[in-house]
């Protein structure tokens, strides 16, 4: 098996395959495919012959969609 090449720069390559998506989420690679399958992470796209992750729909997936205050649960937090 070839060697991984180490993650360098402030941010995650655009476009990255399963192993740089599971390095830059810190998680092994079947629980990138477990979290696809779950609808938690977007599907992945084909490019060149290989599946890739649209970093900017992975992003975008794992920030709060209840938009803070809206969510009645955790506005109630603060009252505790």
């Amino acid at each position: 098996m070839a060697a991984r090449r180490a993650l360098t720069g402030d941010r995650p390559p655009a476009y990255p395959s399963k192993a740089t998506l599971a390095a830059e989420l810190d998680m092994s690679e079947s629980t990138v495919d477990d979290l696809t399958k779950r609808g938690l992470l977007p599907k992945p796209i084909k490019l060149g012959g290989s599946l890739r992750w649209c970093w900017a729909a992975v992003d975008a997936s794992m920030k709060p969609q209840g938009g803070g205050e809206d969510d009645k649960f955790m506005a109630g937090l603060k009252n505790v």
